[in-house]
């Protein structure tokens, strides 16, 4: 048999490389981890609902009353007279890595971090707590005239709710009320306002014995849209003791939004997706 010219042999020989080295590349993009699925969409529609990413453990003892995501932990703020108290949270286990309890005459509020101290507060006390990140040591105390609901951190202030329409601002540093304003919605004051995360700029606020997250403009107090997470937490994991939805987190970092309630047995990392109109 006579052999193939040169020329030839060369292309088929480059020929098979190539075949060879798109199936290689092929076979390493289908083994890739798909993209983190980031829970807050560019655009936000006025109307939103959610679907689940993932579902973690959560304490259901735990009363949950304020809740923030900072360097790979949950810090939680738990109420209820006697049981009210501040913890480091682990987010994949639940598990509980730091614990301090309150004092049973303290009803645990709103919780929010400024630089290395976390800042607590309480219901009808009037009383504010700052404590130290790192081993929760407390550093001291602040009063306010209103009740204390939630609190999160906004650019360079506190922002604080008291159960009514009001946001109050806080100077980070002395606590000091800078400014406050009303939650509107389509004219109308909306109240209840609780829990409080700050997200993308905004502030996403729990509206107290209902499912549903309003979304603010901290600059004015508008209302720029609703969150239904109605059915989140499924019938067969509610008990007598199960409580209402309550408590965000968000991991700017990667994008990501955490979910729970007081007493809830679960946390959720939930994506935002628009709420399609009834028909």
């Amino acid at each position: 048999m006579t052999p193939p010219p040169p020329q030839r042999k060369v292309f088929w020989i480059a020929l098979g490389l190539a075949l060879v080295g798109s199936l290689a590349a092929a076979l390493i993009w289908a083994t890739q981890p798909e993209p983190p699925a980031h829970s807050i969409p560019t655009e936000l529609e006025p109307r939103m609902t959610y679907e689940i990413i993932q579902r973690y453990p959560h304490d259901p003892a735990a009363f949950t009353q304020g809740l923030l995501y900072r360097d790979g932990y949950l810090y939680e703020s738990t109420g209820l007279y006697g049981e009210s108290s501040l913890r480091k949270v682990a987010l994949e286990t639940g598990e509980v890595l730091e614990h301090l309890d309150l004092p049973a005459t303290l009803f645990g509020e709103g919780l929010a971090d400024w630089g290395e101290r976390l800042v607590q507060l309480t219901w009808r006390e009037g009383t504010g707590l700052v404590y130290d990140l790192q081993g929760f040591t407390l550093l001291g105390s602040f009063t306010y005239d209103t009740e204390g609901w939630g609190l999160t951190r906004w650019e360079d202030t506190l922002v604080m709710s008291d159960g009514t329409a009001a946001l109050t601002f806080l100077d980070p540093e002395t606590l000091a009320v800078q400014r406050a304003v009303t939650v509107m919605e389509d004219g109308v004051p909306v109240t209840q306002i609780n829990e409080l995360e700050t997200v993308r700029g905004e502030v996403f606020a729990n509206i107290w014995q209902t499912d549903e997250i309003v979304r603010i403009d901290p600059e004015t107090g508008v209302v720029l849209g609703r969150i239904n997470l109605d059915g989140l937490l499924p019938a067969e994991d509610r008990s007598p003791e199960t409580d209402v939805l309550n408590g965000m987190a968000y991991d700017a970092a990667t994008d990501r939004l955490f979910v729970t309630g007081k007493r809830w047995p679960a946390l959720f990392e939930i994506r935002l997706v628009p709420l399609e109109p009834d028909v």
